[in-house]
């Protein structure tokens, strides 16, 4: 299972200090929320924090971007060291085009879907992927409850996946902790994003190792 710390629940003002905790712990991605404030209720930091954030890590950027009309902006996560850039299915016009896009930078594609959108959008462009991130919380803030509908969702995007021989990884962003960690892996999530879990206790590297091996 890869696990992906979520920054946005970092400490800020240590911002270097959590960097280098994720970097000597078991996680195995830096997970970073872009939000514009407008796609949804919140505004997360901006390039210069990720350029920052990016100069420290060992670990690979799993780029979650959370605004509308993400295209523009492509070219500037790939120069920023995004090596995943997951854009939502609800905020995308042209998606296939979107996707096209961020694979020519180089980058792996995600598509994220909010909790209400049902996995069977993806069923034309589930090849062309090579993540899908469930939210399993309603974007836009940290620390709110799983939803449960979840599990069904992550083992619908299983089969599509399996359906259509798609080498696609399924993550799950929201809400994720010890008490649901081996559920959502036995349901087929491939990869977990746990933000307030980790940077709210008292050890955030024995943290990540619990859930690692749970």
């Amino acid at each position: 299972m890869i696990l992906a710390p979520s920054m946005l629940a970092a400490d800020f003002g240590n911002l270097q200090r959590d960097v280098e905790m994720v970097n000597q712990s078991q996680a195995d991605w830096f997970h970073i929320d872009i939000m514009d404030g407008v796609f949804v209720p919140n505004i997360s930091y901006g390039m210069p924090v990720l350029d920052a954030i990016n100069k420290h890590t060992q670990k690979p950027l799993d780029v979650h971007l959370m605004i509308v009309d993400p295209d523009r902006y492509i070219s500037t996560f790939k120069k920023l060291g995004s090596e995943i850039l997951t854009v939502h299915y609800e905020a995308c016009t042209h998606l296939h085009r979107t996707v096209q896009a961020i694979k020519n930078e180089g980058m792996k594609a995600g598509v994220a879907l909010n909790p209400h959108t049902p996995v069977l959008v993806l069923e034309d462009i589930i090849q062309d992927i090579d993540l899908v991130l469930l939210m399993s919380v309603n974007p836009g803030f940290g620390g709110q409850s799983f939803i449960e509908n979840t599990y069904k969702k992550i083992r619908q995007t299983k089969e599509l996946i399996a359906k259509a021989n798609s080498k696609a990884l399924i993550e799950v962003d929201g809400g994720v902790s010890d008490k649901n960690a081996k559920q959502l892996v036995d349901a087929g999530a491939d990869a977990l994003v746990a933000g307030s879990f980790v940077f709210n206790s008292e050890n955030p590297i024995e943290t990540i190792k619990r859930l690692k091996n749970s």
